[in-house]
């Protein structure tokens, strides 16, 4: 009997010391600040399409008219899916997999939509990875004076000659993967938190001294103007519905909503404040950041009579050459490329806790085990994007000129993220799925403006045609 008794406790000992017990009986990691959530999920948003798309889609659609349409869908379309996020993420403590599996009723299946979930942030950092490291190297050359004494063709040449070289590719992206995978390792308060909070810091107080530097540029008021002054005769030129269905499509994705990336730091987060107000105060931050990008980028442009609409071309090509031909130019493009890595980075890092963390909670790996994986996972999935642009160059997925890169970003912009974004709120407001009650109850707990019992006939009813829109239109873009 005694024998028996012994084997039992051993083997109770046994069982109480597998990972998978281990994992249930660690209390869940916080952040150590809510100004720390709020930076990490704002640094998750802000990336760098505020810098080289909404500038330019404001000035095309209208300048201020499209301001005030973006602003109108950010508040109606954005926040409510974001906060949604948030409540998902901290009701149940979980990543985005485990997340639904804990608070969907027993035989749903909402948890298939965190495996499509995780295939978008994987996805994402795909191609993400490498255009940080694109803004490195820039760094790096302007940095270093690389630019000095280049004309205009030499300059465009230098990014051609950029993209079409693997080598400088596969550093650039294997850096800025290292050294994210490294920062999440070293935990998430001393390490994720810490440095988010750092970086954003810098990336605030750098667009702030870029932007006055540009406004006092002469001629760079013309460019205010066009930035910001309603123009209706340009936004009647290019059509009303066409520039409210671009405002649409930039409050939402500006926000990255719909893979979990916001969840995550919901999951991290205490019940002391309502949840609206902090999708409030994110938005507020990610809309500032691009509203200031705008005063960067176009007092610059027209101040030296550039065009402002290139996309990519702006950043790369236009923009050295604007600052290889201005006073001091070589220390505003050392900053401005500072300040874009730092936008690009602050993505990546919320990105990979995500995932980091959805390992951690699935397979029950500890911190370091997940980072492991992740670190070659992430850096072989970034191989096609590095040779998409040269070793690959002639796989073009979407028609004559593209690449691998614009696939992926087709993939997780037109689908992943507007499904997910649906799933989430369906999940939130049907009976099917968590239930509006229970989302609202978690959303309103602690101090802030609250969800009134109205929204709901606007979240279940009008809110999933416009992403069903979104998801059409996205299709047949």
């Amino acid at each position: 009997m005694l024998y028996w008794k012994l084997c039992k406790r051993a083997q109770e000992r046994r069982w109480a010391a597998t990972p998978a017990v281990r994992n249930e009986k660690m209390e869940r990691e916080k952040l150590n600040s809510r100004i720390g959530f709020i930076l990490l999920s704002a640094g998750c948003a802000i990336g760098i399409g505020n810098v080289w798309r909404f500038p330019y889609v404001a000035g095309k659609y209208g300048g201020g008219v499209f301001v005030l349409f973006y602003l109108f869908f950010l508040v109606v379309l954005g926040i409510p899916v974001m906060t949604m996020e948030f409540a998902v993420g901290r009701a149940s403590r979980k990543s985005i997999i485990q997340s639904f599996r804990v608070l969907e009723k027993p035989g749903q299946k909402w948890h298939l939509h965190g495996y499509l979930g995780m295939a978008g942030n994987y996805c994402l950092m795909m191609f993400y990875t490498t255009v940080a490291g694109w803004m490195l190297y820039y760094f790096y050359q302007m940095l270093t004076g690389k630019f000095q004494g280049k004309n205009t063709a030499e300059v465009g040449g230098m990014f051609q000659s950029m993209l079409s070289n693997p080598r400088v590719l596969l550093i650039t992206m294997l850096i800025v993967v290292i050294a994210g995978v490294l920062i999440c390792s070293i935990g998430l308060q001393k390490g994720v938190e810490r440095i988010t909070k750092i970086m954003m810091s810098l990336l605030l107080c750098i667009i702030l001294v870029l932007a006055v530097h540009s406004i006092t540029l002469k001629g760079g008021i013309e460019g205010l103007k066009f930035y910001l002054l309603p123009d209706f005769q340009r936004m009647k030129e290019i059509g009303i519905w066409e520039t409210v269905t671009v405002a649409m499509n930039q409050a939402f994705f500006t926000l990255s909503l719909g893979i979990g990336a916001m969840a995550i730091f919901g999951s991290y987060i205490d019940k002391q404040h309502s949840l609206l107000g902090e999708s409030v105060n994110i938005a507020i931050l990610d809309t500032f950041v691009a509203l200031v990008a705008g005063l960067i980028i176009f007092p610059t442009c027209f101040a030296f009579n550039i065009s402002p609409d290139q996309g990519p071309g702006l950043i790369f090509v236009t923009l050295p050459n604007i600052f290889n031909s201005m006073s001091g130019g070589r220390i505003w493009g050392t900053l401005f490329f500072v300040f874009m890595t730092f936008a690009a980075f602050s993505t990546i890092l919320a990105v990979f806790e995500n995932i980091i963390s959805c390992g951690m909670d699935l397979f029950h790996w500890s911190r370091r085990k997940s980072c492991l994986f992740n670190l070659f996972a992430l850096a072989i999935l970034s191989l096609p994007c590095v040779f998409g642009y040269n070793l690959w160059s002639a796989f073009q997925p979407l028609g004559s000129g593209t690449t691998i890169l614009d696939l992926e970003d087709f993939l997780v912009s037109n689908l992943i993220l507007p499904i997910g974004a649906l799933c989430y709120l369906l999940f939130c407001v049907t009976n099917k799925g968590w239930g509006y009650e229970n989302f609202r109850t978690e959303a309103n707990t602690g101090k802030g403006p609250k969800l009134p019992q109205w929204t709901h006939v606007y979240l279940a009813y009008v809110l999933p045609v416009i992403l069903i829109f979104l998801i059409i239109k996205g299709l047949i873009r």
